[in-house]
């Protein structure tokens, strides 16, 4: 048997720059931070002569091409691996749809089983690349990079994305005290609403291809307070940050009229006024996490609780996909 693991991520600036939409003409900037919560694959050998896949649904068939999840179908073409005798399985911590690049996570888990079944070696940035080629070349996708980099690769780390789609790896140069101190910090919390990135995604997509005079000064400005968030967590100003988070998410909700709703707006509202310095709807918007940075953990906690929030403790993950059993 194999099993992989992929992580989840959180953004902590420039969100949104890493649609080729965008970065193409102007290139891209973000950091991300990959956490402790996972999307697993298992893949072991059968006695049968089909081919099982099991997410949240199940398949049964003799054929790669008769697979419904696009995902598996597209993964398993790449590999060049035919639909007999094996059992896929997927389980993830947090379920799809809430914002911490579940899709991305999901086929960089996939890869890496297929390349140990395949006996076939691939680098982070490889797997990357090839989680990236499957969602937004072959199923076009209208989404970015940021998900299947950060869960590759692991740790928390800024992305520089070039006009010819090349992505510059870098981690964060924080100190130890700045990286414990913003992990303690941030502070996650479920909305309880699910919804699709691509949907809303699309929007942003199209009106950057479109160059919305609007769209593109936000992007631009988002990409700028990347930079400033990255400076101000290099510096260990973590108080800056967490201010450039509040100016960030004022700056995404402009972005469409999808990224935000009255109830979350009240909760966020809530949480700047109980223990929060700044936050930001996590993921594309319309639902998900809200994530913010404290100054009081414990008034925070009890705020959001109250109003019926669930929080999600987390920690950093340095690895990225990696194989856990064999």
């Amino acid at each position: 048997m194999i099993i992989t693991r992929s992580p989840l991520r959180i953004s902590l600036g420039g969100g949104g720059t890493d649609l080729p939409s965008y970065y193409e003409e102007h290139g891209g900037f973000l950091i991300a931070a990959a956490i402790d919560k996972y999307v697993y694959i298992t893949l072991h050998k059968s006695f049968g002569k089909d081919l099982i896949l099991k997410y949240s649904d199940m398949e049964k068939v003799s054929e790669v091409e008769n697979i419904v999840h696009p995902i598996f179908k597209e993964a398993l073409k790449m590999m060049n691996i035919p639909a007999k005798s094996l059992e896929i399985s997927s389980l993830t911590d947090i379920p799809a749809g809430t914002g911490l690049g579940s899709s991305g996570s999901f086929t960089t888990a996939l890869l890496k089983a297929l390349h140990i079944h395949n006996r076939s070696f691939v680098t982070p940035k490889g797997l990357a690349e090839e989680a990236c080629d499957i969602e937004i070349n072959k199923l076009k996708e209208p989404i970015g990079k940021q998900d299947q980099y950060i869960a590759s690769c692991g740790g928390v780390s800024c992305f520089e994305f070039k006009k010819d789609g090349k992505v510059i790896v870098n981690p964060l140069k924080i100190s130890t005290e700045t990286f414990y101190n913003l992990e303690d910090n941030l502070l996650l919390f479920f909305t309880g609403y699910s919804r699709s990135a691509s949907s809303i995604l699309k929007d942003q997509n199209d009106k950057s291809k479109s160059n919305d005079g609007d769209m593109l000064k936000n992007l631009h400005y988002v990409k700028d307070l990347g930079h400033r968030s990255k400076k101000a967590l290099e510096c260990g100003d973590l108080n800056t940050f967490g201010l450039l988070m509040h100016e960030h998410w004022a700056h995404k909700k402009q972005r469409t009229t999808g990224m935000s709703n009255p109830k979350i707006d009240e909760w966020y509202d809530l949480g700047m006024k109980s223990g929060a310095v700044g936050g930001k709807l996590i993921g594309a918007g319309g639902g998900g996490f809200l994530m913010f940075y404290a100054k009081d953990k414990t008034k925070l906690r009890h705020a959001m609780m109250e109003a019926g929030l669930e929080e999600v403790r987390f920690r950093f993950d340095m690895a990225g996909t990696q194989e856990i059993i064999r």
